[in-house]
């Protein structure tokens, strides 16, 4: 049995569509997945529309929330959610909607830099999903600021970088009750 318990799609930092997720995995053979895109479950619906073709492919609904502790960031995945749950809804676009103010500051801190990432490629990136800070490094790395999406991070938007920024966030116990609230039965 093949299976792949933590894919983002483009709903927040992946490459691929919810569909595309779905027919990759078909094609690779896997037989269990779990679209668990950051702070955000829009992409679940579809894949699970896509995945009624393949019934040897079984997609779990999932979400990575992004949370903070005093030693960093921890990443909390939660598994069998009702991505309908109104609760689950209403923070994770809460947090959506804080990543993008993130994102802008990230960018006047740039732009004070010298480097002018263009707020409409970042918006571009993120295709409409959940954005991060990817977008604002692909975006820079297109533009030629940077050899590569890595020294994107180390220079400038890594926890430690002058364009760093913060952003709202749950804390992890925060994130976990969040998760287990809206936890469906599988």
């Amino acid at each position: 049995m093949k299976v792949d318990l933590h894919i983002h799609s483009t709903a927040s930092d992946g490459r691929l569509t919810p569909e595309e997720v779905v027919r990759l995995a078909s094609k690779k053979g896997l037989s269990v997945i779990a679209i668990t895109d950051h702070d955000s479950v829009d992409g679940i619906a579809a894949a699970l529309v896509a995945a009624e073709s393949v019934p040897s492919l079984r997609v779990i609904p999932g979400v990575e929330i992004n949370t903070d502790n005093p030693n960093g960031e921890v990443h909390i995945v939660g598994y069998f959610i009702d991505y309908e749950n109104e609760e689950l809804k209403r923070t994770l676009e809460t947090l959506r909607h804080s990543r993008e103010i993130r994102a802008r500051k990230m960018i006047a801190k740039l732009r004070k830099l010298g480097i002018e990432v263009e707020w409409q490629r970042v918006q571009e990136l993120a295709g409409g999903g959940s954005m991060g800070r990817p977008h604002v490094a692909q975006a820079m790395f297109e533009q030629g600021y940077v050899p590569s999406l890595q020294e994107a991070f180390t220079k400038y938007i890594g926890r430690q970088g002058p364009a760093y920024a913060e952003r709202e966030r749950l804390s992890p116990e925060e994130a976990v009750k969040l998760v287990v609230k809206a936890v469906a039965c599988p």
